[in-house]
């Protein structure tokens, strides 16, 4: 009982202290700059370090989290060091996104994906990132309410209604505003929080030392760091949460921002890891999150509980403000100055996804487990946008268009709906050759590898009959 009164005071002082600093930061009505932009009420842009912040915090999710000591748990090192390699996405975006500002002079994703290959590509890519969008809001929310009572229990479900709540009621006064400025006291919280954890579990992995693995788990571990590393060409691009911040300063604060985040929150998750190594030293049975806390004191366990919580509030609000913009600017193909009449659209967008993200809570009901089920989103998402790599890395290639687009797309759709299936219906549908590796993840990189490669293929063919079959006859005419 005591327990629970403290972890409850804990969300109600984490919720103060949230909301003390928007009503600091963000006072009052703020203006569509503001809301879609992040911008100061002066009109000035996010300084270097409130984009990194931001940024690396924004991707140290709940979920992340909780991947990062389940792998390390499984695998060993390799487990830690495979999941800190996806946050190498960032310096993808950054080389990317720079250019594509440079050159071309954009000011956002969608209206990059206009100019290069039209209205339906870019709506095709929208309805990708909203899929995603829906991840995030559930996956995290699910993740941090297990500190408030086992899954389906009351405290369960009160702990993820509120806490969704309190995030649409900042998110919907100061959208991406609101989201910066809680983001760099977040990140500051998360890092004092993670340095707290270090100390009390690395003397024990001191004095026993790394956990041993054996041949098979060892190459297990390193058949994920491949899978992560073929993904990180394609999976900053389905994010939003990351490709909004590229556009919201100068192309060269960005670059160097995105750089700086990506080392920071990879290193941040690597060493998160160490939970998983400790889990896995000393033999704890169940989740790393929730079992390794409870081996100490109450203080670890609210210390658990409070990065749960910084993590996850911090990519709710970010998903929150991504899916405004992509509501009431992206879909819509505004690229011009922000409106006061799309800030109050975006703002009904806010409340649609918190209702919808969350109803994949729901399927506890339906026998789903935590672990399995978060890191599936994941590494499956990760394979459904394998397509966006060709897209956005070969889109300098003047020729490529409309047909390139919906060569490597679809084909990287295909892939991820069929390992989907795999796993829904627990039956083999890639034959065994399909493998690399060994694992679990063998069928995952292997799918990746030759999916890559095959969108690639298709790109480039859409380029060469554009230029050698369709536009001649387009001129002809």
């Amino acid at each position: 009982m005591f327990t629970a009164t403290l972890t409850w005071a804990l969300l109600a002082g984490y919720g103060l202290f949230i909301y003390r600093i928007v009503q600091v930061t963000t006072p009052g009505k703020v203006s569509a700059s503001e809301f879609f932009q992040g911008r100061s009420r002066q009109g000035a842009s996010p300084g270097l370090w409130l984009l990194v912040s931001s940024s690396a915090i924004s991707w140290i999710f709940a979920k992340s989290i909780d991947n990062a000591a389940s792998l390390s748990n499984a695998f060993g090192i390799t487990g830690g060091i495979g999941y800190s390699i996806y946050y190498l996405s960032f310096v993808t975006a950054a080389i990317v996104l720079y250019l594509i500002r440079t050159r071309g002079g954009y000011n956002s994703i969608s209206e990059f994906l206009v100019s290069k290959y039209g209205k339906l590509c870019s709506r095709l890519f929208l309805l990708a990132i909203a899929i995603r969008l829906l991840n995030e809001v559930w996956s995290n929310t699910k993740v941090f309410s297990l500190y408030f009572g086992p899954e389906g229990s009351g405290g369960y479900w009160f702990a993820a209604c509120l806490v969704t709540l309190f995030t649409v009621y900042y998110s919907l006064m100061g959208g991406l505003r609101s989201s910066l400025l809680t983001d760099g006291a977040q990140m500051l919280l998360a890092a004092v929080l993670l340095v707290v954890i270090l100390v009390v579990l690395v003397p024990g992995l001191v004095s026993q030392g790394l956990p041993v693995v054996d041949q098979d788990t060892h190459l297990a571990g390193l058949t994920f760091c491949g899978l992560a590393f073929v993904q990180i060409f394609s999976y900053p691009f389905h994010d939003p949460v990351m490709t909004d911040r590229a556009f919201i300063t100068s192309p060269k604060v960005m670059f160097k921002g995105f750089v700086l985040a990506g080392l920071i929150s990879g290193g941040f998750i690597f060493l998160f890891s160490f939970v998983g190594l400790y889990a896995r030293t000393f033999a704890v049975e169940g989740s790393p999150i929730l079992a390794v806390p409870a081996l100490f004191s109450l203080p670890m366990l609210l210390v658990f509980n409070a990065i749960m919580l910084t993590s996850a509030g911090s990519t709710l609000d970010s998903s929150f403000s991504s899916v405004a913009k992509l509501g009431a600017r992206d879909w819509s193909h505004h690229h011009d100055t922000p409106t006061e009449n799309q800030a109050l659209v975006g703002r009904w967008w806010i409340v649609a996804i918190a209702i919808l993200g969350n109803f994949p809570l729901l399927s506890i009901y339906l026998g789903d487990h935590i672990g399995p089920a978060i890191i599936l989103a994941t590494t499956i998402s990760g394979t459904m946008v394998m397509g966006l790599a060709p897209i956005f890395l070969l889109s300098f290639i003047p020729s490529a268009g409309r047909l390139s687009f919906h060569l490597a797309f679809w084909p990287g759709l295909m892939f991820g709906v069929l390992r989907v299936l795999e796993s829904a219906l627990s039956s083999q549908i890639f034959p065994d050759w399909v493998m690399l590796g060994s694992g679990k993840y063998a069928i995952d990189l292997g799918v990746n590898v030759y999916g890559l490669m095959l969108c690639t293929a298709g790109y480039l063919l859409g380029a060469l009959l554009n230029q050698y079959v369709f536009r001649p006859r387009s001129l002809a005419k």
